[in-house]
């Protein structure tokens, strides 16, 4: 018969293939890199060939290394579908669960919806990784974790989308703005102003300029934020105008600020749903998640002048 190699070995392989380099490869795996250098060599004897040229300053992967990796990520993602799917036979959204949330919503929406999930299913753990889209989708893909909570429109590939909630967006401006006491504001009337956009890589920033029908291509904004909190402070200080999610608005993000929301004449939105892979076996688990954030996201409309106190 022959010989095997393991998942440890698998694992490691391709850690250390992803980071080039044994010590952060072992950080990845919460092992030493003894260990991790130990389990490399027992694959290559195992396999009788070398995976990696090594030297003190770098690690070369070979050829049939980095073939042999990616067919290892592969394995990998079948062995945990294997464990997803008895966990998913033994009771609904139990187990360990990695969710990648991205920054515009999981502090809006989150502090909500996690206490509902505890109530209903005390023996679901979630562990949470707040990044921007292109990373979570990207590490959906390798396995590294299991599901996806997005805006969308965006570009998902293959995996499987289940939305559950519909975030309109609302103008913001500081109080002393002429349009502070519109009824509604038109995306025209957006297009002579100072718009303030989060930077380049948040999804919310290529939602905002279809929701103004402005061109992503000429839109050079005066001012680009890290994340919405910020935007909200350099909008109430009169630097510029923006359009903020519901979501983000019913969270409070504009509370104790001078800033005054108006509703659009052309409503936009942006959607928000889960995503994960095709081959996983929790998609059962994963629209009943979808179903229970789709119960509890709050849809309250707040307009108006938000002012201290308010």
């Amino acid at each position: 018969m022959k010989q095997i190699p393991t998942l440890k070995q698998l694992e490691y392989l391709v850690a250390l293939a992803r980071t080039k380099h044994f010590g952060q490869a072992a950080e990845e795996c919460f092992v030493t890199q003894s260990t991790l250098s130990a389990g490399i060599r027992d694959l290559e004897t195992t396999l009788g060939v070398a995976v990696a040229e090594r030297s003190n300053r770098r690690v070369i992967m070979t050829a049939v290394g980095v073939r042999l990796a990616e067919r290892a990520e592969v394995l990998l993602r079948d062995a945990e579908d294997l464990a997803d799917l008895a966990t998913a036979a033994s009771e609904p959204l139990s187990g360990e669960i990695r969710l990648g949330v991205i920054p515009t919503i999981s502090p809006f929406l989150l502090p909500r919806v996690l206490p509902v999930l505890r109530g209903r299913f005390p023996k679901l753990v979630l562990y949470l990784r707040e990044e921007r889209t292109a990373s979570i989708l990207d590490r959906i893909g390798r396995g590294e974790l299991d599901v996806g909570l997005i805006a969308l429109p965006y570009d998902t590939g293959d995996l499987v989308v289940e939305l559950f909630h519909e975030d309109p967006f609302v103008f913001a401006c500081g109080s002393e703005h002429p349009l502070a006491d519109a009824e509604e504001v038109s995306s025209s009337a957006l297009a002579g102003e100072s718009l303030l956009l989060l930077e380049e890589g948040h999804c919310l920033r290529g939602h905002t300029l279809d929701a103004c029908a402005l061109s992503k291509q000429r839109t050079r904004a005066q001012f680009e934020a890290t994340s919405l909190h910020t935007l909200v402070q350099m909008v109430a200080g009169g630097v510029g105008v923006t359009l903020l999610p519901q979501l983000a608005i019913d969270a409070g993000i504009a509370r104790g600020t001078d800033l005054a929301l108006v509703e659009l004449s052309s409503p936009a939105s942006r959607r928000i749903g889960l995503v994960w892979r095709k081959t996983s076996a929790r998609g059962d688990d994963y629209r009943l998640l979808a179903a229970t954030l789709r119960e509890s996201t709050p849809t309250k409309p707040l307009l108006g002048r938000l002012e201290d106190g308010a």
